[in-house]
């Protein structure tokens, strides 16, 4: 593989110790957190003791002000090792940015400490049954009455469902007002009115927490709106080029990972008395993923680099959504056709990933969104 100059030594310093860290605290216990339905909330607070919790929150706020290539290192991390049940990316990398950029002074010393911390698990509220990725059509709405919003509606597919207990309510305040009617509001999880649906069953990342959320008559005070009632669409357009980086910077690193895992799995495999790696087929197989990866691969550290420094435009970053997430399925189908039958067995990595594997192409924006942002781009 090129080697990668997108990071540091102490960035590298930064990913042994949370390898290290996720391989004692983790791995062990993910196929129980398969069976019960989320991660264990003890890693979350451990985690957070360890600062591998939205590193990129200032001092002032509990954090350590690091650049965002330490978020990106804890979305490889967790990918490489199949931990497909850990939220950490969808807390530090979509919900906590939220709050960075948009709170108020009040809003984050309120939150972002113990966002930091663990003591503070986040979620986002944008799916609603009947919406998907149109985020225009949100029904949720939220009435302003006196010093309190009141929040009405429902959401689907929310990732950290179970465990957040702080969640930001994508909501309508202006039902006439189109894309400039929608708003965001910071909703507690014990605010009265709001109750959390069961736990959904899914075909893939079964330890992560997945959920409905219904909101009635959830009186919401006014000081948690966040930002400016109306800019929510704004908002939520500005900070989708880092949700797609962050699901591109999961899909190679996971890709990455499934084939190594792949190719030392068929050099040791053997059939008809010798082992898979010495059949032709095997060998173009290995050679065309290797290749395939070692190009997105380039392109990803490249978008990275942009994103440091604030060049990573909207339709770049539905090129990563997209790439990523196709290359990241296909390769991950190719390995499980390595594996023979074992492929299909829940207990092989590959067969767990490919199951996981597939939702990446459905969320922060479906493909077909993505090929339509790139292609309004040229025509």
């Amino acid at each position: 593989m090129i080697p990668r100059t997108v990071y540091e030594s102490e960035h590298e310093m930064f990913r042994d110790s949370l390898r290290k860290f996720l391989e004692e605290e983790a791995v062990p216990y993910h196929a129980q957190w398969e069976k019960d339905g989320h991660v264990s909330r003890e890693l979350w607070t451990k985690a957070g003791q360890q600062g591998y919790l939205s590193p990129t929150v200032g001092e002032e706020y509990g954090g350590v002000g690091a650049d965002f290539r330490y978020n990106a290192i804890v979305d490889e991390v967790v990918a490489e090792l199949g931990l497909s049940g850990i939220g950490f990316g969808l807390h530090s990398d979509i919900a906590v940015p939220y709050i960075e950029r948009y709170g108020t002074e009040e809003q984050k010393q309120k939150y972002l400490p113990k966002c930091v911390s663990g003591e503070i698990v986040t979620a986002i509220a944008m799916t609603e049954p009947g919406t998907g990725s149109d985020l225009q059509g949100v029904k949720t709405n939220a009435v302003l009455d006196g010093d309190h919003y009141v929040l009405n509606g429902s959401k689907t597919f929310i990732t950290n469902g179970q465990l957040a207990d702080l969640y930001i309510v994508v909501a309508k305040t202006d039902p006439d007002g189109g894309a400039k009617g929608t708003s965001l509001l910071l909703v507690d999880a014990d605010s009265a009115g709001f109750s959390k649906g069961t736990n959904l069953e899914k075909i893939g990342m079964k330890a992560q927490d997945t959920s409905e959320l219904f909101f009635q008559d959830v009186k919401v005070p006014k000081e948690n709106l966040l930002g400016a009632e109306g800019m929510g669409f704004i908002y939520l357009m500005q900070e989708l080029p880092q949700e797609r980086l962050s699901v591109g910077l999961n899909a190679i690193a996971n890709a990455e990972s499934i084939f190594k895992q792949t190719l030392a799995y068929v050099k040791e495999r053997k059939a008809f008395g010798k082992p898979i790696s010495a059949f032709q087929n095997t060998q173009f197989k290995l050679a065309e993923m290797s290749s395939t990866l070692t190009m997105v691969r380039v392109f990803v550290d490249k978008c990275l680099e942009l994103h440091l420094e604030g060049k990573l435009d909207v339709v770049t970053a539905a090129k990563i959504k997209y790439l990523t997430t196709e290359i990241q399925c296909d390769v991950i189908d190719e390995c499980l056709q390595l594996h023979g039958g074992y492929g299909y067995m829940w207990e092989y990595p590959v067969a767990r990933a490919y199951a996981d594997a597939r939702v990446q192409k459905i969320y922060a924006g479906t493909n077909e969104i993505m090929k339509l942002i790139i292609a309004r781009s040229m025509v």
